[in-house]
């Protein structure tokens, strides 16, 4: 495990003695009912993010850790201070002074807005941070303070939310650059199609277009500035057209525990449209939806690529078993789509049929019934 751990800065980040680090971790109120399981693993979660920023002054002079209090939800803006920390006060306080950060924190600002917030941090970019282990609960992933720090700042940034520490044994106990040479093989692949198929063994079919999308790749290997993706890693990953996607998914697995009973989402021109079953999380899942539309949308398809990863109830594990799929809701600004919103959640699928369409009216399976066939 102290080996997986180390690996974060020497094989994964590539860690230099005169780079800074931002390490961060947010903390859930006791008020909020969660089951013991749930409760003990983020406290484990606190404890690897402070041993990790204590192995890290092995690798450099500068390290930078920093709680803050939970968000409640994937793709929300971290908070003011955070962002402080991270792209420096001087960047920070001009952002302020403009005005203009409580639009981007709301994910209201518009694209004047954001250029505009471009181009200060573009100009105090040597003050932000080399590199971030993000270890919040809630990801940071699909946020503008994610993708500031990356596209602008050449931040490398590995995003570990829900981060389980029986990761250590199973999906970051892998072959990295084995697992860098499959997940790109697949992408070389998927970018060839303009549009994919997926049906699955318990009924969820899914058509969608991926005409001038790319399909991007998440290695595990961090090395190169800019360079963002999850730890544990190995997905391949795109954003649907908007409004091209049409079927019925049933989904079995909620982000960190099976259902007790499928539910059911109808999916029209590129939107959740219905949902239906008994399982209480239909009630949670509805209730985000309502908030925005943009919430429904059909915003990744992505395909597990670790051949190490085990764990079907954490989705940060889930996701990249090899052979799965996943799809996820709402936000897909940060990687090639056009849909901004402070929600995304991807839902697994196992034994899926990947079917690619090709501008020649030709098909290609790439995936049979959870075996890559590639």
């Amino acid at each position: 495990m102290l080996k997986a751990l180390r690996n974060i800065f020497t094989v994964n980040l590539k860690v230099k003695r005169n780079e800074k680090i931002l390490i961060f971790n947010d903390t859930v109120p006791d008020n909020i009912s969660l089951s013991d399981e749930e409760r003990q693993r983020i406290l484990k979660i606190k404890v690897l993010a402070l041993l990790l920023a204590e192995i890290g002054t092995s690798y450099t002079d500068t390290i930078y850790y920093h709680e803050y209090p939970s968000t409640g939800g994937h793709g929300i803006e971290p908070p003011a201070e955070l962002w402080e920390i991270a792209y420096g006060k001087k960047a920070i306080d001009r952002i302020k002074k403009e005005g203009i950060l409580l639009s981007i924190l709301k994910k209201t600002a518009d694209d004047n807005t954001l250029r505009e917030a471009e181009s200060i941090i573009n100009k105090y970019k040597t003050d932000a941070v080399n590199c971030v282990i993000a270890l919040s609960n809630y990801s940071t992933s699909h946020t503008r303070f994610r993708d500031f720090l990356t596209r602008i700042c050449g931040c490398r940034y590995a995003s570990m939310p829900l981060f389980d520490v029986r990761m250590l044994e199973t999906s970051m106990n892998v072959d990295w650059k084995e697992l860098e040479r499959i997940t790109k093989n697949i992408a070389k692949v998927v970018n060839k199609a303009e549009s994919i198929s997926i049906k699955t063994s318990n009924g969820s079919y899914l058509y969608f277009s991926k005409k001038g999308r790319k399909a991007l790749t998440d290695t595990g290997i961090l090395s190169k500035p800019g360079s963002f993706g999850n730890l544990p890693a190995g997905e391949v990953f795109l954003a649907p057209v908007e409004g091209s996607a049409n079927g019925r998914l049933f989904v079995e697995w909620a982000p960190t525990h099976k259902l007790n009973h499928p539910i059911t989402l109808e999916i029209k021109d590129g939107y959740v449209i219905k949902v239906t079953g008994e399982d209480d999380y239909k009630n949670c899942l509805l209730k985000i939806l309502s908030e925005r539309k943009e919430n429904s949308n059909i915003a990744e398809f992505g395909i597990g690529t670790n051949k190490s990863a085990k764990m079907p109830d954490n989705i940060l594990e889930s996701e990249k078993i090899y052979g799965t799929i996943h799809i996820a809701l709402g936000d897909n600004s940060s990687f090639g789509g056009k849909v901004k919103t402070p929600f995304h959640q991807d839902f697994i699928f196992f034994r899926p049929t990947v079917t690619l369409y090709y501008k020649d009216n030709t098909k290609r399976d790439i995936i049979k019934e959870g075996r890559c066939v590639i």
